[in-house]
This record gives C-alpha cells, structure tokens and sequence, in this order.
C-alpha cells in the first residue's frame, strides 16, 4: 500500500486557523456578556447594547463560531486522532455540538429578541458566560490532551488524509465567512460539502489501512500419473 504524502505547511495552517477562530469565538462570546451585563442593570439603556450584542452575534461570533466547528471536524477527521478514538477528541466533539445547538436555536433567537424590546435577561448572561467557559475548557483539553484512549479505539491508526482535504479545509472558510456576511446570516454550505466528501475519503482510507486477509492459496491438483 502507497502511503499518501500530506504537506504539513497545510495542516498547520488548519490548525492556526481553528486555533484563531476559537479564540475569536471565545472573546465574542465575553463580549457579549459585556455588552448585556449594563444593559441588565439599566434596563433604560438596553437599546444600544442589544442593538450592538445581536449585530455583533450575527457578524462575528455565528461565523467564528462555524470556522471553529468546521476546522475541528476536519482536522479529527483528516488526521490519526479521529473522533471516537481518544477521550479528550470526544469531549471537544461532544462540547462543540452542545454549544452549535445552543448558539443557533436558543442564544441567537434570544439577543435578536433583546434588539427588539431593548431588554436583558440573567439566562442569555448565565448563556454566554458558559459558552465562553467551555471553549476554555476545550483550549485546555486540546493543550493537556488528558485521558487515554477510548475502550472501543481500534489498534491501527488510521493515515492521515491527503493534502488537498487540509487545502478545502482553508478554502471553506474562506468563502462560506464572506459568503454569509453579504447574506445577511451565516452561510457555512461549502464547509458542510467539504465535512461530507472528508466522510466518504476517511472512509476510503479506513478500507485502505486494513491489513490485506491472507488466505493462502489452493494447492495445485496432482498430476495424474502417466498411463501404462
């Protein structure tokens, strides 16, 4: 079996780009919590934080948010850690699909709703605050990579994809974030064709890695023996 040759120059450039987006992600989300916090104690001057919270929502943290989820995805799918093999790979997958369902169906209809009466509530404080919480939690884990890995792991390591799957994961980003700006909401459908087609070539990969099953081969029927 021909092993694929991947361009690390790529592969760290997804992993900065994940690196920086979850950072942003983070600070907007701390940003929020500074924005709606005078907001809570003045409920009279609430219309320009919220105002400023949801446009900063839709704008920043959505796109950052996606770049973070996508970028993460790839690189578990795209390298030897997977998603399922190590504990701390499936915390970090189990967290990002925690904090994707809450961003986009409770905290963004919950500050849109704010920029619209000009009012704060303690939950979409208490909401931010832990989503800034977890993605530290998940800095740590990707730095102390704690745990060992998962019962269930199988002994051969899968290889790492080849370089054109890092390449998309660059070039997603780079147009599903401008893409969404112009639409007005984000907009990540490159980002999702490239997670698919990363599923279908992991899986190509998978069948590659797998040790060939010996069967050795049937024995040639004796020759007859010459008639008399």
């Amino acid at each position: 079996m021909t092993r694929t040759k991947t361009s690390p120059r790529w592969r760290q450039t997804v992993v900065w780009l994940h690196a920086v987006s979850s950072v942003a992600w983070m600070s907007q989300a701390l940003a929020l919590v500074v924005l709606m916090s005078p907001a809570l104690a003045h409920p009279g001057q609430a219309a320009a934080p919220t105002s400023m919270a949801d446009r900063l929502d839709s704008v920043l943290l959505a796109p950052m948010a996606n770049v973070s989820a996508f970028t993460g995805l790839l690189l578990a799918g795209a390298t030897a850690w997977g998603y399922f093999r190590h504990w701390w790979v499936l915390t970090k997958f189990a967290l990002t699909l925690i904090q994707l369902y809450a961003g986009i169906f409770l905290l963004s209809p919950a500050l849109r709703e704010s920029a619209d009466t000009s009012t704060v509530t303690w939950p979409q404080i208490a909401g931010a605050s832990l989503m800034a919480s977890a993605l530290s939690f998940q800095a740590w884990l990707s730095i102390a990579k704690p745990g060992k890995r998962t019962p269930w792991s199988p002994a051969a390591k899968p290889p790492t994809a080849p370089t054109w799957v890092f390449v998309a994961g660059v070039a997603a980003p780079a147009v599903d974030v401008p893409a969404g700006i112009l639409a007005g909401y984000p907009l990540p459908a490159l980002s999702l064709v490239t997670l698919i087609v990363l599923g279908l070539e992991r899986r190509r990969r998978r069948r590659r890695a797998q040790p060939p099953t010996g069967r050795s081969p049937r024995s040639a029927p004796a020759a007859s023996p010459p008639a008399t």
